[in-house]
Parts: structure tokens; C-alpha cells; sequence
């Protein structure tokens, strides 16, 4: 890119006052990382280099690393994009291709960098196409390609939200590929460097531009953080060899909807001096051995360097992570190791200028703020129309459905739809002399309630076995049994988050949820091997976010139903049914 400043009209600042049920001031985020050692100097020498094109590992840096990195060494992932190289890897059959150890890496890992995950261990041939949705903003004709592509695969072919504001659409055959890609980039959508070791899906507010309280439009940063790290869809070989996954989230809201504190890099708005821009975290991140909460930078960007502020970043990453063991190559381990302020400096370095102003006092985010529901009718900053959030049973979607949605976003509002981390859906700008007609639309009636239970309204699972070969139990399907058989026992008086997910590698973010479930293999009371959960409490998002902690280890999933009655009623106020009729 000739140029990585992007100029930015200071935003339109909220100054509403703070909802008088918010609670009391509390600290935002986890300390600083741990205390650094001194660094040598040679430690600082970029461990990657630029060949033809793309950047590939030094010789002298290659012992002791991972498979992972081995694969990346023999062929270079993004050549099957950049190259063509997926047009003739597609007219091969599976058998084919698993006769040889490169081009079954292909499938198997390379893809990734494509947005597709070959399913082999339990839909062999198959495959999950993880798209690309900044701000999870999408729109009716996007939708309506997706239901086409996965319409074709019968009772195979699904999609799911995610908790980072995308979809994943399922039962992709290889041989299609090439012909989704090129429908793909006709609506104005990729898959590209969304898996693996790259850039993830950039969050942002799921209601920017359309809530009254809203301290900034997060898109336009969204969206010019997607263009560069994709280089406008044509893909980015700077930032395809990162030693492992980055997320990185804008926040725009009060709310704090984008979960900054689970990011390896969130933009938290700040004024200085009259000038808008961002305070910064790093760090955050989840894994099976660790996870770690967001710290601060001790840095402050104005809204033209967000860009360069993440290219700094992501090259401090790419250039000095770790690339052995693969539970210790998130970069949080490269904090601890040089120091937060051995960090900063890495950034300052590769910053244009080799420039970065200190963290400013001047924070945006309201501290005593009460976290908003945005099921339901909820009327817009502009006048005269409102938005309408739907509640997603654990995010899975249906051809059939898609294509409903897209009928009513057109129908009711502009054609647009709004993902969110929760995996529920948003439609915008509605006119307000239209909404009592789609609240009677049967979609709205049957499937997908802007009224949800209090219990079901913060339900998140991940995919689980059903369809990802890493989950250890089945999540999405046993996530309603439960809180449908839970809802029976008890009664609530608030919202409980409740998160699943199917292994240590927690997709589902069970850390901050008020109840989380990390599926298992453990023991039934006869001693017999059964899917099971370790059960997280405590955990929380919004202004006093923090991570929960383990309640109960390896507890057979027959026996969770009782063991959340137990935690409602004791943490949570729930009251049993029963005892609640007597009361009546």
C-alpha cells in the first residue's frame, strides 16, 4: 500500500448520562502481563524474511518448531490463492489427493488460509468455509448466496454465527470451490486469511451507526482494518505467517459488545487534546493451557493511525513470536517474554514515524454503565426508525432460513443484517410504521423470537462433534436440551450467560460466561466412559469483564441439568418452580 493513513472525520461524540441501575465503578481489565527478563539483543532479530513475494521462516530459527510451521515451510499456504493453485487442487479426487503427503496438507491444513476446513474426522470430503464480515455487517444478497451454496448440499449443508460476527457455512465440496470463491467476490464477500495463522474477523459494535448512545461508528475502522489485511480481497502475504491467530476488535459502544478483553488487540475510543482516537489492549486471548485477559499498551493512536497502528503491531508479532510449542505462540507469550514496555517499543520501531504517543486520561467508555439488551424493538439514532434484534438458537441457520431473513431485511428494512458475538441477528432501519407487521412474521413467531426466555437469551455454543473433529462432546443440540429442561425447574429474574464449548480450545468462550461447560470424557457413577463438562462460574463481559473459573471438573452431562438448578438458585437468585407455584 502506497499509503497506510486513512483520514477520519472526528466522530460525533455521545454524551448521554449513565443508566441510574449501573453499577459501581470497578477496575476494566487483568494487570499488566508478568515481569520480563532482560532481552538480548539478538533476541530483537526478525525471525522471518521476505521471499518472492511472501515471508517465510529464517534457516538459523527452524529447530524446535512445530508441524505447523513445517507445512508452511514446504509450500507456502497463500500460493493456492495468489497462485491459482486451489483451481487445480479442486479437480482432484479425495483419493487423489490423500495419496500424497503434500497435497493431503493441502486439504488439511493449507486450505485454512482459504477460510476452509477440511472436516476429515467426522465428514470426510467436507468442508466449513469461514467467511469474512467486518462489523458482522452483511446484506440480503449475501445472505441469499450463501443459502444458495449450501442448499446444494442437502441435509449437509448449514451455516452457523460465530462469536466473532461471521458466518460459517458447512458441507462445501472441494470441487466447488473455485466457483463459490468467484460468487463470493460478485456480492462483495471473501473466506480469505480467516483461519489459521492469521488476522480473524474484525469486530466492531453490532449496532454502529444506528444506537443513540453510541460513542462512535466502529465500520469505517472495521472495514479499512479488513481491506488491509486481505490487501482488498487479493490477499495480504505480509501478514500470513503470524505464529499463530490474531483477533483484534473496535469498540464502539458503552456496552463494550465487542468483548475487547479477549483480544489480541482492541481500540478502546479516547479523546486527547480535542483529537479522536483510541487507547489500546493487547494480549487477550484464550487456549487450552492459558488463557489471558487484555492489558493496556500505554498508547494512544488518533483515528488516521489505525491502520498503521495494527500493521506495527501485527509486524512486531510476525517478525518476534515464538513458533514452537504451539500452546505458548499467542502473543501474550511474547509480552511476557520482552516486558509490556519491551512490546511498546517492538511497535514504536515499525510505527511510520517511530512514534507513539502515551495512553491518554481522557477514556470514552463509561465505567458505571449497565450492559443493554438489544433483543427486541429498540428505536434508532434516526428518527422515525428502529432496529430489531433476534434471538439465534445457538446460531444455527438453515437455507431456508437465511433466505427468510434476507426476504424480511429486505422487505422490512434497507437490506441489511447484523451478526453478533452472541450469535444472534440484528435488522436495521425499520420504519417504525412497519414493525407490528414483522413481529407477526412466522419466522419471528416459530424460530426466531426478538422475545427470547431470560435463559436462552445468552446461550453460545460452539459447533461441537457434530461436525469439528477437536470437540470432545456434542454442544449446540445438548446446549438447548439443557436450558430447555433448566427453564422447567427454576424461574430467573435476569439474563444468565450459559456458553458451551466442545474442547480446551474454547470457541465458545466458556471463561466469560456466567456458566460455562468445557466438554470432556469422563466417568459415569458406574465407572462407564461418557461426555461430560467441566463447568466454569464467574465469568463476565461489560464494564467489570473479568474471567470465570472452574466450579466443577469432569461432571457426566447427564448430571448437569441438577448441578445448574444448584447454581442458579445459589449464584444467581433462581428460584424453583415449585416452590415459586406454593408461593402463587
Amino acid at each position: 500500500m502506497a499509503s497506510l493513513t486513512a483520514r477520519f472525520l472526528t466522530p460525533p461524540l455521545s454524551h448521554t448520562a449513565p443508566s441510574s441501575s449501573a453499577r459501581p465503578r470497578t477496575r476494566l481489565f487483568a494487570g499488566p502481563p508478568k515481569v520480563a527478563q532482560p532481552v538480548d539483543a539478538g533476541r530483537l532479530e526478525p525471525r522471518v524474511e521476505e521471499r518472492d513475494g511472501y515471508y517465510v521462516l529464517k534457516e538459523k530459527f527452524r529447530q524446535g518448531i512445530n508441524p505447523s510451521e513445517k507445512v508452511k515451510i514446504e509450500r507456502e499456504p497463500m500460493k493456492l490463492f495468489m497462485e491459482n493453485g486451489i483451481e487445480e487442487l479442486a479437480k482432484l479426487s479425495m483419493e487423489e489427493i490423500d495419496k500424497e503427503k503434500s497435497s493431503k496438507d493441502d486439504i488439511d491444513v493449507r486450505l485454512k488460509w482459504l477460510g476452509l476446513f477440511h472436516r476429515r474426522k467426522h465428514h470426510y470430503g467436507r468442508f466449513m468455509m469461514r467467511l469474512k464480515l467486518p462489523n458482522g455487517v452483511t446484506t440480503s444478497a449475501q445472505t441469499r448466496y450463501l443459502a444458495s451454496v449450501i442448499k446444494k448440499y442437502g441435509k449437509d449443508g448449514c451455516a452457523d454465527v460465530t462469536t466473532r460476527q461471521n458466518w460459517q457455512i458447512r458441507g462445501v465440496e472441494l470441487r466447488d470451490v473455485p466457483e463459490i470463491l468467484k460468487g463470493l467476490a460478485e456480492v462483495g464477500l471473501t473466506c480469505l486469511q480467516s483461519g489459521m495463522d492469521n488476522v480473524r474477523n474484525p469486530v466492531g459494535n453490532p449496532l454502529a451507526g444506528i444506537d443513540p448512545d453510541e460513542i462512535v461508528d466502529t465500520r469505517p475502522y472495521t472495514n479499512l482494518l479488513s481491506q488491509f489485511i486481505t490487501s482488498n480481497f487479493r490477499g495480504n502475504p505480509d501478514l500470513t505467517n503470524l505464529p499463530r491467530k490474531w483477533n483484534v476488535c473496535v469498540v464502539g459502544s458503552h456496552d463494550l459488545y465487542e468483548h475487547p478483553h479477549i483480544n489480541d488487540l482492541a481500540y478502546m475510543p479516547a479523546m486527547r487534546d480535542g483529537r479522536f482516537g483510541f487507547n489500546l489492549l493487547v494480549g487477550g486471548f484464550f487456549s487450552p493451557k492459558r488463557c489471558a485477559e487484555a492489558v493496556p499498551l500505554d498508547a494512544w493512536v488518533s483515528a488516521d493511525d489505525v491502520v498503521p497502528l495494527c500493521k506495527a503491531v501485527l509486524e512486531t508479532y510476525r517478525d518476534l513470536g515464538f513458533r514452537g510449542n504451539r500452546q505458548k505462540t499467542r502473543m501474550m507469550w511474547l509480552i511476557d517474554e520482552l516486558g509490556i514496555e519491551g512490546f511498546r517499543s517492538e511497535v514504536v520501531k515499525r510505527m511510520p514515524h517511530q512514534w507513539l504517543e502515551r495512553e491518554s486520561s481522557e477514556d470514552l467508555i463509561k465505567k458505571q454503565w449497565e450492559r443493554r439488551d438489544y433483543f427486541g424493538v429498540h428505536p434508532q439514532k434516526q428518527e422515525g426508525f428502529s432496529y430489531v434484534g433476534l434471538h439465534i438458537p445457538v446460531g444455527r441457520v438453515q437455507e431456508d432460513d437465511m433466505d427468510e431473513l434476507a426476504h424480511l431485511a429486505d422487505i422490512y428494512g434497507s437490506g441489511e443484517l447484523r451478526l453478533t458475538v452472541e450469535q444472534n441477528i440484528i435488522i436495521p432501519n425499520i420504519e417504525n410504521s412497519k414493525i407490528e407487521a414483522l413481529l407477526k412474521e412466522p419466522l419471528l413467531r416459530d424460530r426466531f423470537s426478538p422475545e427470547p426466555p431470560l435463559l436462552m437469551k445468552g446461550l453460545v455454543a460452539c459447533t461441537g462433534n457434530q461436525f469439528c473433529g477437536q470437540a470432545i462432546i456434542e454442544t449446540k443440540a445438548r446446549a438447548l436440551k439443557v436450558t430447555e429442561e433448566v427453564q422447567r425447574l427454576v424461574s430467573v429474574t435476569r439474563p444468565v450467560r450459559m456458553h458451551w464449548t466442545g474442547c480446551p480450545n474454547t470457541c465458545g468462550q466458556v471463561q466469560v460466561a456466567d456458566i460455562g461447560f468445557m466438554g470432556c470424557m469422563t466417568r459415569d457413577e458406574n465407572g462407564k466412559v461418557c461426555e461430560g463438562a467441566d463447568v466454569f462460574v464467574g465469568g463476565r463481559v461489560g464494564s467489570d469483564s473479568h474471567l470465570g473459573d472452574v466450579y466443577k471438573k469432569s461432571v457426566p452431562c447427564k448430571d448437569l441439568v441438577p448441578l445448574v438448578v444448584d447454581i442458579l438458585v445459589k449464584h444467581f437468585g433462581a428460584v424453583p418452580r415449585e416452590r415459586e407455584d406454593m408461593e402463587d
